[in-house]
């Protein structure tokens, strides 16, 4: 229990400090404030460790297309991938909840770093030009999109259908998609204790090209995330 409390107390506690910190540079170039995410990525990591001897495991690295565009479909159950996907891959662009903005302090950072909003189940301007934002951001800023189909945080244990936002996102780039399988739920569950002494593992998979009917690529992304979730948790 000690563990878990100090745990908390420092992970939030810092990275309070630090998104205060890098204030300053939301008045700076782009690039200040995402080297502030891959900071926080570095520390979630090892604060996790260093609290739960919680070890993290990268598997997969040598899958992510080098001189190909790409986007990432990732499986989402705790905060912890929202921070360290950024030390994986180049500063990804977060595509979330349009609340999430609001935020004081976290939303500018959000904000800064190019981050997508949308607005759940709305029909409204903004989500009507979704995808146009996606296209030219992903073009212009040559980073790749990071999406999690499931669109909300779920237990390791459960499987969801995955909503139909990758699909569309896959048919209208027409670029590599890279899935993300991961077990972090095993360590931060969604609802529960954190768990110490066990190991996160988070798979990078061989990339699915475009050219598949979306209804063929949902099919896929949905069974090849969900296979690999069942050989590392």
């Amino acid at each position: 229990m000690i563990r878990r409390i100090t745990f908390k107390f420092f992970f939030y506690i810092v990275t309070i400090i630090i998104c205060i910190i890098f204030i300053p540079a939301l008045i700076l170039p782009q690039k200040i404030v995402l080297f502030g995410g891959k900071i926080l990525g570095y520390w979630i990591k090892f604060c996790l460790y260093f609290f739960l001897s919680v070890r993290v495991e990268v598997k997969g690295i040598e899958n992510i297309p080098k001189n190909n565009p790409f986007f990432i479909a990732s499986l989402h159950q705790s905060l912890f991938e929202t921070f360290f996907l950024q030390t994986i891959f180049n500063s990804p662009i977060f595509i979330l909840k349009k609340e999430l903005l609001k935020i004081p302090i976290f939303g500018w950072h959000l904000k800064k770093i190019g981050s997508i909003p949308i607005e759940r189940d709305k029909i409204s301007k903004g989500n009507l030009d979704f995808y146009e934002k996606i296209i030219s951001t992903t073009i212009s800023t040559k980073r790749p999109i990071l999406i999690f189909p499931q669109a909300t945080r779920i237990s390791v244990d459960e499987k969801i259908p995955f909503k139909k936002g990758a699909s569309k996102i896959y048919d209208k780039l027409k670029f590599n998609c890279v899935p993300v399988a991961l077990n972090s739920g095993i360590v931060w569950p969604k609802s529960g204790k954190l768990k110490s002494n066990k190991t996160i593992t988070v798979s990078i998979l061989k990339h699915i090209p475009p050219g598949l009917k979306p209804e063929d690529f949902h099919k896929q992304i949905e069974n090849v995330l969900y296979n690999e979730l069942e050989s590392i948790r």
